[in-house]
C-alpha cells in the first residue's frame, strides 16, 4: 500500500524517541519526586513538525499540567527548555540572549530547508560532547554583562499556575474552591504580553517578553566614556573613611597608573592611568562590580520613598510623644460652673441635649434594677405617662 508523503512517515528514522525531557528548573517544579507520563511519537514538534516523544507531568500542588512542546533536536539547537523555550543557562527569551551575545539567527523557516538544516545539526550534535551548544551559539562568547544582570538566579514557579477560569470571568463557575483554574481577573487584552507565539519566541522575533526585557536593559545605568580623549582619570566613590592605596591594587591589572589621589573626607579616590585605553578597560571591567575589603562598591541607589511611614507635616521628632492640648469650653447658658477645686469644667457641646446616664451597678441600691424602658428621660416616656393618668 502506498504511503502518503503528507503523513511524514517516509522519514520515520528521524523521529525522536527519548527517555527524559530537556527542561528548566522552573518547568520541572520544586518537588524532587515527580511522576511523568511518556507517549512515544505523541505529537509533532511545533517547530520542525516531526513526531517526537511527549512527556506530561504536574510540577506541583495547585499547578497546571505541563508537557513538552518541541523536540529535543530543536531544543539543543537553541539550548532552550522543551516546554517554555527559555534559555537553559540564563532563563531568558532567545531574542534577549542572542542580542546580548551578538548571535544572528540562521534557522531557515521553509519546510525543505528546515529539514536539511535539522539533519545537519543532528549530525553536529551527535559528534559533540554535549557540554556546549552547537551552531552559532557554540561559537558565541561565554557570557555577557547584560545577560548576567537580567538572568534569573532562582526558579520562577509562579509561571506554572493554572490558567484563568473562563466560566468564572462570565460569572458562571459553580465549582468554587474545587475549580482547578484560577479565579482572578484576566489581564488587559490590549497588553502586548497577552499575545505570545511559540514560533516567534523560538526564532527570536516579535517576542513581547523579550521587548520588555530589552527595554529594561536599555534603562540600566551605564558608564559612557567622555568625548575628550585626553581624560584618563577614573572616579571611585563610596570607599569609606579608612581606604588606603594598597586596597586599590585592583586597578593595576589594566595598565600603568600615574597617580592615585584619595580624599578621605569625601570617601572617594581619583585614579589616573597613563593611557586612555587602560582607563576605558578599567571602567568597563569595574563598573558596578568593584569589591574592596569584601564590600561591593555599586552606584548609590536613589532615595526610596517609604509609603507606609506616617506623614510628618510639622517635622516633629517621631520618638517623642505628642502633646495633649486641653481646650475648656464655656458652659451652656443656664448652667453654673462647678465650684473651684473640682477641676476644670468639662462640658460637651451636646451635653444639655443628651439624657443622663444611669448609675453603675455597684452604686445602685439593693433591689433596684434599671431597665431602659423605665428611663423617664427616654423618648416618649412623658407621653405614655400622661396617657395613663388620663385613663
Amino acid at each position: 500500500m502506498a504511503t502518503s508523503l503528507g503523513s511524514n512517515t517516509y522519514n520515520r528514522q528521524n523521529w525522536e524517541d527519548a527517555d527524559f525531557p530537556i527542561l528548566c528548573q522552573t518547568c520541572l517544579g520544586e518537588n524532587p519526586y515527580i511522576r511523568m507520563t511518556k507517549e512515544k511519537y505523541g505529537k509533532e514538534c511545533k517547530i520542525c513538525a516531526r513526531p517526537f516523544t511527549v512527556f506530561r507531568w504536574c510540577p506541583g500542588t495547585r499547578m497546571r499540567f505541563k508537557k513538552t512542546e518541541v523536540c529535543q533536536t530543536c531544543s539543543k539547537m537553541k539550548n532552550v527548555c522543551q516546554t517554555c523555550l527559555l534559555d537553559l543557562e540564563y532563563g531568558l527569551p532567545i531574542q534577549v540572549r542572542d542580542t546580548g551575545l551578538s548571535v544572528k539567527d540562521e534557522v531557515p523557516k521553509s519546510d525543505v530547508n528546515k529539514e536539511y538544516y535539522t539533519q545537519n545539526m543532528e549530525r553536529e550534535i551527535a559528534n559533540s560532547d554535549g557540554t556546549r551548544p552547537v551552531g552559532q551559539l557554540g561559537k558565541a562568547p561565554s557570557s555577557s554583562d547584560m545577560l548576567l544582570k537580567l538572568a534569573r538566579t532562582t526558579p520562577y514557579y509562579k509561571r506554572n499556575r493554572p490558567h484563568i477560569c473562563s466560566f468564572w470571568v462570565k460569572g458562571e463557575c459553580k465549582r468554587g474552591e474545587e475549580c482547578p483554574y484560577r479565579h482572578e481577573k484576566p489581564t488587559d487584552p490590549d497588553d502586548p504580553l497577552a499575545d505570545q507565539n511559540i514560533k516567534d519566541r523560538y526564532y527570536g522575533i516579535n517576542d513581547p517578553v523579550a521587548d520588555k526585557l530589552l527595554k529594561r536593559a536599555s534603562t540600566m545605568p551605564r558608564l559612557d566614556p567622555p568625548d575628550d580623549k585626553s581624560i584618563s582619570t577614573l572616579y571611585i566613590g563610596g570607599l569609606g573613611d579608612t581606604v588606603t592605596d594598597g586596597e586599590l591594587n585592583h586597578f593595576y591589572q589594566f595598565g600603568e597608573i600615574r597617580t592615585i589621589t584619595i580624599v578621605q573626607r569625601q570617601q572617594c579616590a581619583f585614579i589616573q592611568f597613563a593611557t586612555r585605553q587602560a582607563a576605558e578597560m578599567a571602567a568597563e571591567k569595574s563598573f558596578n562590580k568593584l569589591i574592596i575589603n569584601g564590600q561591593g562598591i555599586p552606584l548609590p541607589p536613589p532615595p526610596a520613598l517609604d509609603e507606609e511611614a506616617p506623614a510628618n507635616y510639622f517635622n516633629l521628632d517621631p520618638g517623642t510623644a505628642p502633646s495633649v492640648i486641653n481646650i475648656t469650653l464655656p458652659p451652656p447658658p443656664g448652667i453654673n460652673p462647678p465650684p473651684p477645686g473640682f477641676g476644670p469644667p468639662m462640658f460637651h457641646p451636646m451635653a444639655h441635649m443628651a439624657p443622663p446616664m444611669p448609675p453603675p451597678m455597684s452604686m445602685r441600691p439593693p433591689g433596684q434594677i434599671h431597665y431602659p424602658s423605665q428611663d423617664p428621660q427616654r423618648m416618649g416616656a412623658h407621653a405614655a405617662h400622661g396617657s395613663r393618668h388620663g385613663e
